[in-house]
């Protein structure tokens, strides 16, 4: 079987849980820039830009193995911080006082931009069913759970947005 190596030199096998829960976030990355790739809105745009950027601090530390953790610290690499839940609990009301309209719970589909979106809400759900499983099996800040959870929940946000917006 291949192994593959964690921050620090760590060997692991491929299919370690560590391994699969960073790759799902590297996934949600990419599904992220081709929704930003296709958004149409500016606050939209610029938000998922910003996202991308704290999903690589989270891979960083997802790609560290408990043993390392302290030396991950010291060496002071970014971490995710509780201003940037806050930064997400605050879009999430800004965009909540917009005048979205959907019907019932909404199908994906409505345009490519928001379609986009939703695949990345899909993504950052199974990321966050991955990062639940490793915190039962190693020690984990527990913020990692709270920021992907409110990402899901700003993404289905946002690509109603996105088609309310459009449709106007």
């Amino acid at each position: 079987m291949g192994k593959t190596g964690l921050m620090y030199g760590r060997r692991v096998e491929k299919f370690d849980l560590r391994v699969e829960t960073y790759g799902t976030v590297d996934e949600l990355n990419a599904a992220l820039g081709l929704a930003r790739a296709h958004a149409e809105l500016p606050l939209v745009q610029n938000e998922l830009l910003l996202i991308q950027k704290q999903l690589v601090a989270l891979m960083g530390e997802l790609a560290v193995a408990p043993e390392d953790a302290a030396r991950y610290q010291k060496d002071k690499y970014p971490k995710l911080g509780p201003e940037m839940l806050q930064h997400l609990d605050d879009l999430v009301a800004q965009i909540e006082k917009e005048k979205i309209t959907f019907d019932g719970w909404a199908t994906p589909g409505a345009s490519v931009a928001s379609a986009a979106l939703d695949v990345a809400r899909t993504v950052c759900r199974r990321a966050e069913r991955l990062v639940t499983k490793l915190a039962a099996v190693n020690e984990m800040d527990l913020l990692v759970i709270k920021y992907l959870n409110r990402l899901s929940d700003l993404l289905w946000l946002m690509a109603r947005y996105t088609e309310t917006r459009l449709s106007l």
